[in-house]
């Protein structure tokens, strides 16, 4: 079956499928297999520690697929410089670039004369039409379903996608609250081109580095399960609900600034509940979908899941009533 969108001709891929930035999580073993099941996978820079950390994995990525990927950039965190990161994936080759959490111009400037290709993830329709101003080739645009970082404005998918398909003329990639193929259909009838996910990828056999225990919170919770977290330093940002969370939002209801949260909502915090399974002493990125997903299939299962599931659904819009 046809899905050829204006993403898939972008990016080069058989499904206008992305697979989030994923912090401290997408590596090559996941981003080379969403790429050979007919996605776009994709490499988390600002996760790695060095240039050549970053170099290693891009190359380990082209040992495993001969596909396109990409390398996500989130040039929010705290402000890290990321200029020599973006040189590496210049000098590589890299076919995409993504954007999240911050101000792509510097990212823009840098990337002049090359042909990668540049996506921006944004949360709302102005944020969109600065990016199509700037040069971005697409926009992801995230609902208030979504894990990990969003929008400071609680819009879900459902009316912001519309938005900004209305905003833009440059091809739209719908993210939040979506990982089967419903999700997927539903995205391309409110005018989507793509769809990105984030949640629904960690709970897969190739996202080797989230732990079981990680795994398991994803498939026991309910779309009710999550928090919004970091609201009150103007930085909202969706995770499970657990103990740790709860003393979050205490410290945000009491003293509302960075520098009280910071150990609670540092990397490391994150990283010990994913990596090590400690639920009681981190916390872990996660969307509302997290409600729909039941099992841990491969990549490729969990794609070819989808695809079967878009198919039907196209067959039952082409009935005449």
């Amino acid at each position: 079956m046809n899905f050829q969108t204006r993403v898939t001709d972008l990016l080069g891929t058989k499904l206008p499928i992305v697979q989030g930035g994923l912090a401290y999580l997408a590596y090559a073993e996941l981003a080379a297999a969403v790429s050979n099941a007919g996605g776009l996978g994709q490499i988390t820079a600002m996760s790695l520690s060095s240039p050549e950390m970053l170099r290693e994995e891009i190359r380990k990525v082209r040992q495993l697929t001969d596909r396109p990927f990409g390398v996500n950039f989130a040039i929010g965190e705290h402000g890290r410089a990321f200029s020599h990161m973006l040189e590496v994936a210049i000098e590589e080759g890299v076919p995409v670039v993504s954007m999240t959490g911050g101000n792509p111009t510097p990212i823009f400037d840098q990337l002049k004369g090359t042909s990668i290709k540049k996506l921006v993830l944004v949360a709302a329709r102005r944020q969109a039409q600065k990016a199509e101003e700037l040069g971005a080739d697409a926009v992801m645009v995230v609902g208030h379903e979504g894990g990990g970082h969003l929008g400071r404005d609680d819009i879900g998918t459902m009316v912001l996608i519309p938005q900004v398909v209305d905003a833009v003329s440059i091809p739209v990639i719908a993210s939040g609250g979506i990982g089967d193929g419903r999700g997927w259909m539903a995205a391309h009838a409110l005018g989507a081109e793509g769809i990105e996910m984030g949640t629904r990828f960690i709970a897969t056999k190739e996202c080797v580095h989230a732990s079981e225990v990680y795994k398991k919170a994803l498939i026991d919770s309910t779309e009710s399960d999550t928090v919004i977290i970091k609201k009150s330093i103007g930085s909202p940002a969706r995770t499970l609900k657990n103990s740790w969370t709860d003393k979050i939002l205490e410290i945000e209801a009491a003293t509302p600034n960075y520098e009280a949260l910071r150990n609670y909502v540092s990397g490391e915090a994150n990283k010990r509940y994913i990596y090590e399974g400690n639920l009681d002493e981190g916390f872990g990125w996660a969307g509302q979908v997290t409600g729909l997903i039941k099992d841990v299939p491969t990549v490729a299962e969990l794609l070819g899941r989808m695809v079967g599931e878009a198919g039907e659904i196209r067959k039952r819009w082409a009935i005449t009533p």
